[in-house]
């Protein structure tokens, strides 16, 4: 890792293949991080656990995870990029943490109010006190700082309280982290609720597209994208929020500002507009799937950089973990 520059952590769950909207609004932007930060990439699986998984098909997600990283042109030479699970030190780190968390806290977390009303049938331990997994995830590598949306700004709060409550009570122990709200990057609304964040959770599989769509499919979900009966291609998140929606998404992906796309479709229908957005996105997306593809008929040459990744990990971490361990009492023998 690079000691000069200011270190970046950020995971991502394995809960599907990643949408469009994971691409433009996180992925393209560590592309960018990874030239001008130390960056720490990971594919959380553990996070996943929270919901029961099919044990199958997360072994599958998480492999797919980890080469769409490399697909979407993380590299490994550029950046540390690993799988959460294949790092012991997460789920001991965790532990500790727990014991300086406190059950106000975790209270308040809205995302465990939301994740309990969808799934009533499973409200667990794990749902309810994954944000110390997420602090140890953050402070095992003294992150100096971590890409967040809007939903998570709380966790990261959580992860600057805990560190500061550590840091006080024994001696400067953990880097505490700031959130990172990148320049770069569009939030991607749903195609079918452009009122709502695009979700590869979403139970509608029009509302979103994965990085993974063919091009067939990629054109009728923009086509099937809810817009108006105004017919008028212009930038109105209020009143038009479908259509702001597809132009922020051929804005990000073409580079064309708000002006130059209502210019360019001045006096023509929706469908000329769609057919264009989901041209260009089938244009950005094929470079991926051809490196997805090819990676993924490489088992060994992915498990080797697996390996990699979590060995590199295993060490800066192990550092963080035994600097703790020793401050508040752990007996351990040399």
């Amino acid at each position: 890792m690079q000691e000069n520059k200011k270190r970046i952590f950020s995971g991502i769950q394995p809960s599907g293949y990643f949408t469009l909207g994971n691409y433009l609004g996180a992925l393209k932007n560590w592309t960018i991080l990874q030239e001008e930060y130390d960056c720490i990439f990971c594919v959380v699986d553990l996070h996943a656990l929270t919901v029961r998984q099919e044990p199958k098909e997360l072994r599958q997600r998480t492999f797919d995870s980890f080469v769409q990283l490399l697909a979407c042109g993380i590299d490994p030479e550029k950046a540390l990029v690993f799988v959460q699970s294949q790092v012991s030190t997460h789920s001991e780190m965790a532990w500790l943490l727990n014991c300086y968390t406190y059950m106000g806290e975790l209270n308040r977390m809205t995302q465990f109010k939301d994740k309990s009303a969808k799934h009533p049938e499973n409200i667990n331990a794990g749902l309810y006190t994954y944000p110390s997994l997420m602090a140890a995830d953050i402070l095992l590598y003294q992150a100096d700082l971590v890409p967040v949306g809007d939903d998570q700004k709380q966790h990261i709060e959580l992860s600057r309280d805990i560190a500061i409550r550590f840091n006080n009570s024994y001696s400067p122990t953990f880097q505490v982290p700031e959130g990172y709200f990148p320049k770069v990057g569009a939030r991607i609304m749903s195609l079918q609720e452009p009122n709502k964040k695009m979700s590869k959770s979403d139970e509608n599989v029009n509302a979103y597209i994965t990085l993974l769509d063919d091009p067939d499919t990629i054109m009728k979900k923009v086509k099937r994208a809810v817009t108006d009966s105004d017919n008028q291609v212009r930038y109105d998140i209020q009143n038009k929020a479908g259509v702001s929606n597809l132009m922020d998404i051929y804005s990000s992906l073409t580079g064309k500002n708000r002006v130059d796309i209502e210019r360019e479709f001045e006096g023509k229908g929706y469908g000329d507009f769609k057919t264009a957005v989901g041209q260009s996105i089938i244009d950005s997306l094929k470079p991926i799937q051809d490196k997805f593809n090819e990676l993924s008929e490489n088992k060994d040459y992915v498990h080797q950089l697996m390996k990699q990744g979590a060995e590199q990990a295993s060490k800066i971490s192990h550092k963080t973990l035994r600097k703790m361990k020793k401050k508040i009492g752990i007996y351990e023998v040399k």
